[in-house]
């Protein structure tokens, strides 16, 4: 188990901001924060991520003994919405060794339903114009 990072934007009304999504996986007691100045929508995705996950073919986070720390960075800036759903999943899988993205310049997007499917998002015009001045080649959207 591993620090990793995954990337996402944020839209606003004039442009985007770029978010960082770390994941770190330690042995021990379940538990599972979000840290970072998250909002409501992205404090309930622990749930929602849970869920897909478990319905996606892998084992549920809460069946493991693993304390799960996320960090949106930066920290300073108030994250809201379910857009964050896939890319902290993403962050989980590949911090517990499940999956190996190629996460070099590539960003992802999307809110998660229980069952695993993809929902779209608002905003992916600021999103994708993000990326672009960030220089990252590929965003995964619903």
């Amino acid at each position: 188990m591993s620090v990793t990072q995954i990337y996402t934007a944020q839209p606003h009304v004039i442009g985007g901001t770029l978010i960082s999504i770390e994941a770190d996986l330690t042995r021990g007691l379940h538990s599972f924060s979000i840290v970072g100045l998250a909002g409501k929508a992205i404090e309930e995705s622990k749930d929602r991520v849970s869920s897909a996950i478990k319905h996606s073919g892998f084992d549920s986070p809460k069946s493991k003994n693993h304390k799960i720390v996320i960090s949106l960075a930066p920290a300073d800036i108030k994250k809201e919405g379910p857009l964050f759903d896939l890319p902290i999943a993403l962050a989980y899988l590949e911090a517990a060794g499940l999956i190996t993205p190629d996460n070099t310049k590539r960003i992802y997007v999307g809110e998660l339903a229980l069952d695993g499917s993809l929902r779209g998002v608002r905003g992916v015009l600021s999103i994708v114009q993000t990326a672009q001045k960030f220089g990252f080649k590929e965003i995964i959207v619903p």
